[in-house]
């Protein structure tokens, strides 16, 4: 059965008011019932952020570590090379050096071995005309 009454513009305006005052206050109602929940919520996914930025940083200091460690690794080992390679060319020098004194001594003793034998057939040959 309809409303008895004449429905004018006012008082559907009123009604429509009211209806959208009473939506507006079930719906804050709600809220302020679910706010606590979501700002749990919130609260819960601030700290799995703030977890996993600490990761990442975490994660991005080790692979920085890493990468200098390996770069001095690095370093090291070819400024081993190089003292290796300073080192062989050191030793290479000091056995020619070795081996030229070496000639150098044998020659002196081949000469003097040498005056020695021309003198004793000096000597010798001396005696034999005697």
């Amino acid at each position: 059965m309809r409303n008895a009454k004449d429905n004018d513009l006012a008082d559907r305006r009123t009604a429509a008011a009211d209806a959208k005052a009473a939506l507006l206050r079930g719906y804050q109602a709600t809220k302020e019932a679910a706010e606590p929940t979501r700002l749990a919520r919130q609260a819960e996914r601030l700290a799995v952020a703030t977890a996993r930025d600490e990761r990442h940083q975490e994660r991005d200091r080790i692979k920085l570590e890493e990468l200098a460690r390996q770069k001095e690794q690095e370093r090291i080992q070819a400024e081993a090379a190089e003292y290796q390679k300073a080192a062989n060319v050191a030793a290479r020098a000091q056995a020619e050096a070795q081996e030229k004194t070496d000639s150098m001594i044998a020659r002196v003793i081949s000469d003097e071995a040498t005056r020695k034998a021309e003198r004793d057939q000096r000597y010798a040959n001396r005696k034999a005309r005697r």
